[in-house]
C-alpha cells in the first residue's frame, strides 16, 4: 500500500512538472514572453506537444511587466491569435478588446492560455551558457538549463529577449548597429542629434527630429563647464564616430514602471541604498535650463488608477550608455546590469519626487506616485522583465530592412504585418562641439502603411541550424527592428513560427524548407492577417476598443 502511494505521489510530481529532469516533446520553447506563449498555443493547437522553459520568475514577458500602453501600429493588422490575447484581456474590463492594462491581468490571461491548451511551463530556468545546447548534424537535440533540467525536441523556437538558445545553436547574429552603407539605410549607425536640425541634415522628411532631446546648453562634466572635473557619469567624450558609422551600442533599457496614485493601494519609492547623486546632475541641469515639467517619465494611464511609466526626455527613465555589455554577457552579469539599471530608477523617481532642485510645480505633478501593492508580490513590487528593446539580432538569408518597412521592398513571404513606426530610443550621451551634453540614436520614423514580414527572418541560413525557429531576435536591421521590436509584432511572428515548427514535423523537413504555401494557408484559416486591405494612410496608434 505505502509503495502504491510513493508510486502516486511521483507520478503526480512528474506530470506537474516538479522534480523532472528531462522532457521529450514535438517543440520546445526557450523564453516564456509573450512571444513565446502564443507559440506554444498555435502548436497545442495544431496537435503537438509543447512546453515553454522561462529564465525568469514569471512568464508574459513585457506585457505582464509593465508595458500595459500596447504600441499596436495599424490596430486592424494585428490579428489571429495576437488579436485574440488582446480580446481576452479586454474581455476582463468589460470591452471587446483592449490595448492597456494592468500587469496582473495580462498575467492572468496568459496563465488561462495555457491553462486551457494544457501547456505546461517552467520558470526560473536559464540555459546552460557553457553546455546547454547539445547539437547533432545542424539540429538541435536537447537544450540543458542551469539547474540540470534537460528537454527535449523536434523543433525548437527561441522566443528570449537575449537569443541565448540561438547563439548557443551557432546561429549568425549581429549586435549592435549597422552602418548606413551595409544595407544602403539613412536610419541606421551613428546619429548625433542636433537641437534644431538644419537643411543639411540628410534625413527623410518623416525622419522626425529628436523630441527626446536635452536642452541646448548642459554642461557635462562635474564641475559645471569645467573639463579639467570630469565627466559625468556614462557621458562619452564624443559619438564615437561619424553619422552613419556602425558600432556595437545598445538603444537604452529600463523597466517600465506600474504606478498607481491611489493612496489605499501605494508605496512610495524611498531613496535607494546605493544612491550617487552624480547620475542624476544632467537631470537636474536639464531642469535647470527649462526641460517641462511634465516630461520626467510617462504617466500613461491604465484601468484602476495606475500606469504604465516608461522613458519620456532624452534624460528620464532609459539608463543610457549602461546596457551596451547586455546581449553577450552572461546570466550574472547580465542580473548585474538588471540591478543597476533598478537603482538608477528608483534613484530617479525618489530624485524627481524629492530633491531640494527640482521646482516645485515639477515635485506637485508627480507627487503621489508609488508602486502598487497588488503587483509583483514576488518581486518587491517592481516588474521582473527588463525592457531589453534590442540585443542579438539574427542573420539569416532574408534581412529584413528599413527597405521593407517603407514597402520599397514588398516581400512575397509574408507571416505577418509590421506597421508601428521605427522607433529608437537613444544609445548614449556625449559632448557635442559646442561642449554641451547631447543625447545621440534615437528616431521616431512614422510609417503610413504594413509591410509583410518575410518568413526567412525567421529562420537560421540554410546550413545553419535546421529546426530553430526564432521570434524575437529576428534578421533585421537595427533601423527596421525599431518597428519590428514591438509585442503584437513578436507575438504574431510567433503565431507563424509555431505553425511553421508543427508544418515542419508533419512533412519530416527543416524549417528553412517548410512549404511556403502551406504556412501561407494555415495562418489565413486562422485568422492571421498577411495583407493589409486597409489602403487608409496611417499616422499614429488606433482607439481603445469599446
Amino acid at each position: 500500500m505505502k509503495r502504491i502511494f510513493l508510486f502516486m505521489i511521483s507520478s503526480f510530481l512528474v506530470l506537474s512538472g516538479y522534480g523532472q529532469k528531462t522532457g521529450n516533446y514535438d517543440v520546445v520553447v526557450y523564453g516564456g514572453s509573450a512571444s513565446g506563449i502564443i507559440a506554444a498555443v498555435e502548436v497545442a493547437r495544431s496537435g503537438k506537444s509543447v512546453v515553454i522553459v522561462e529564465p525568469s520568475k514569471r512568464i508574459g514577458g513585457m506585457p505582464t511587466s509593465g508595458l500595459g500602453e500596447t504600441d499596436h501600429g495599424k490596430g486592424s493588422t494585428v490579428s489571429g491569435l495576437t488579436r485574440s490575447f488582446f480580446e481576452k484581456v479586454g474581455a476582463k474590463y468589460g470591452k471587446s478588446f483592449t490595448w492597456r492594462f494592468e500587469p496582473k491581468v495580462a498575467l492572468q490571461v496568459f496563465q488561462e492560455m495555457l491553462k486551457e491548451n494544457n501547456i505546461p511551463y517552467y520558470t526560473n530556468e536559464l540555459i546552460d551558457l557553457k553546455n546547454g545546447v547539445k547539437m547533432n548534424n545542424l539540429k538541435i537535440e536537447s537544450i540543458k538549463t542551469e539547474s540540470g533540467k534537460v528537454f527535449k525536441g523536434k523543433m525548437f523556437i527561441d522566443a528570449s529577449y537575449e537569443g541565448d538558445l540561438m547563439a548557443l545553436a551557432g546561429v549568425s547574429y549581429f549586435v549592435g548597429r549597422e552602418s548606413n552603407s551595409e544595407f544602403n539605410e539613412v536610419g541606421n549607425g551613428i546619429r548625433q542629434h542636433k537641437v534644431k536640425p538644419d537643411k543639411n541634415d540628410k534625413f527623410p522628411e518623416r525622419l522626425l527630429p529628436p523630441y527626446n532631446e536635452m536642452p541646448y546648453g548642459v554642461s557635462p562634466y562635474i564641475i559645471k563647464d569645467d573639463p579639467k572635473s570630469g565627466l559625468l557619469p556614462r557621458v562619452n567624450p564624443d559619438a564615437g564616430g561619424v553619422d552613419g558609422q556602425g558600432d556595437k551600442k545598445m538603444p537604452a533599457y529600463c523597466y517600465r514602471l506600474c504606478l498607481t496614485n491611489d493612496p489605499n493601494n501605494r508605496i512610495m519609492i524611498e531613496k535607494p541604498e546605493g544612491y550617487n547623486e552624480l547620475e542624476y546632475e544632467l537631470f537636474l541641469r536639464a531642469i535647470e535650463k527649462g526641460m517641462p515639467k511634465d516630461r520626467c517619465f510617462k504617466l500613461s494611464p491604465m484601468p484602476n488608477k495606475k500606469t504604465d511609466s516608461n522613458n519620456h526626455y532624452g534624460i528620464s527613465m532609459d539608463y543610457n550608455g549602461g546596457n551596451w555589455d547586455y546581449p553577450e554577457a552572461d546570466h550574472k552579469k547580465r542580473a548585474e546590469i538588471a540591478k543597476q539599471i533598478e537603482l538608477y530608477q528608483r534613484g530617479f523617481v525618489w530624485t524627481v519626487q524629492n530633491h531640494d532642485r527640482v521646482p516645485q510645480e515639477v515635485k506637485n505633478y508627480y507627487a503621489g506616485f508609488g508602486l502598487p501593492k497588488d503587483e509583483f508580490l514576488d518581486n518587491n513590487h517592481w516588474p521582473v522583465q527588463l525592457y531589453v528593446r534590442e540585443s542579438r539580432r539574427m542573420r539569416g538569408d532574408y534581412v529584413i530592412t528599413e527597405h521593407d518597412c517603407l514597402r520599397k521592398v514588398v516581400s512575397d513571404r509574408g507571416i505577418a504585418l509590421g506597421s508601428y513606426a521605427m522607433d529608437s530610443h537613444n544609445t548614449q550621451y556625449f559632448v557635442n562641439k559646442d561642449g554641451y551634453a547631447n543625447t545621440e540614436g534615437g528616431y521616431f520614423w512614422i510609417l503610413d502603411k504594413a509591410y509583410p514580414i518575410d518568413y526567412r527572418a525567421i529562420v537560421p541560413k540554410k546550413g545553419e541550424c535546421s529546426n530553430l525557429l526564432v521570434t524575437v531576435c529576428v534578421s533585421v536591421t537595427h533601423a527596421a527592428y525599431g518597428s519590428i521590436r514591438q509585442e503584437p509584432c513578436y507575438m504574431m511572428i510567433a503565431h507563424a513560427a509555431g505553425a511553421a515548427a508543427s508544418l515542419a514535423i508533419d512533412k519530416r523537413v527543416s524549417v528553412q524548407n517548410v512549404e511556403y504555401s502551406l504556412l501561407k494557408n494555415k495562418l489565413l484559416n486562422e485568422g492571421q492577417k498577411l495583407v493589409d486591405d486597409d489602403n487608409s494612410k496611417f499616422s499614429g496608434n488606433e482607439t481603445e476598443g469599446n
